[in-house]
């Protein structure tokens, strides 16, 4: 009996198919995302009234769920097809987007410790920005209660950057119930309290000496400073996880290519 050897280049399959897996997993995320997000529009009646969009003066969750959604299903598809199909440009279009976010991910951390002071501005004026549109969007409105009440803390800085905002102003000639107040989530949680008191911080913010007694009065500048510290291994090893993924994916993508390229040559 005689064996014969071929030495023809062949594309993987092992490679081939964790490609695909690799991949329909991220896809399958990014329909997820998008579907979220345009759920969460829908209940907001966005997309009914398209122009809603650009009346929100703060910043929108959901952008941020469809951008993250629509940038994961297109990496995804790009890659499941790439592999199945051994389609060189869909997987080099993947293993080049991949890279291209691997070194924004390295730009923006060296950047955020050289330039920390310039950061903290900008995250204070940010959140100053969606104290003034809390009322805006009932989803920006929940995003910053949940920071607030999980930090326990009360706007950037202080309790009175709420005078930002037009339903919390101290104003005289503001007619709202909530005249110098807080939301809700800046108050000190009552343990015998099993129903959230939405009205706990109307008018706190009239008399300064008693603001310890009820709500929080340490920004939530200060609060994410002190939290940081202390979980600087957790995001570090978060930050360490997502990378070994995305090279993980431009490996097998890079291994893919040349696979492909090998077997074309050798026909």
């Amino acid at each position: 009996m005689y064996y014969y050897r071929y030495d023809n280049a062949e594309v993987s399959c092992c490679y081939k198919y964790l490609m695909f897996s690799y991949n329909i997993i991220f896809w399958l995320a990014g329909v997820i995302f998008i579907a979220v997000g345009f759920w969460a529009w829908s209940e907001k009646g966005i997309l009914l009234d398209l122009t809603q969009v650009t009346r929100l003066h703060g910043f929108d969750p959901v952008w941020l769920v469809l951008v993250v959604g629509a940038v994961t299903f297109i990496l995804g598809f790009a890659g499941c097809v790439g592999a199945l199909r051994e389609n060189i440009c869909l997987l080099k279009f993947f293993s080049g987007v991949i890279g291209f976010i691997f070194v924004l991910e390295l730009v923006a951390a060296v950047l955020a410790v050289l330039f920390q002071s310039q950061l903290r501005e900008w995250l204070n004026d940010f959140f100053l920005a969606n104290v003034r549109a809390y009322r805006d969007d009932i989803d920006l409105q929940n995003l910053i209660d949940s920071l607030q009440r999980m930090n326990h803390c009360c706007g950037a800085q202080e309790p009175n950057d709420w005078n930002l905002n037009v339903y919390f102003s101290c104003n005289k000639s503001n007619p709202s119930t909530e005249r110098c107040g807080v939301p809700f989530s800046c108050c000190i949680a009552d343990p015998a309290e099993s129903v959230v008191n939405t009205q706990c911080g109307y008018g706190v913010r009239r008399l300064e000496s008693t603001w310890a007694e009820h709500i929080y009065v340490k920004g939530c500048m200060a609060a994410l400073e002190d939290w940081l510290p202390g979980n600087l291994y957790t995001v570090a090893s978060v930050f360490v996880v997502i990378s070994l993924l995305q090279m993980v994916g431009i490996y097998l993508a890079k291994t893919l290519i040349s696979d492909i390229q090998k077997v074309r040559i050798s026909y």
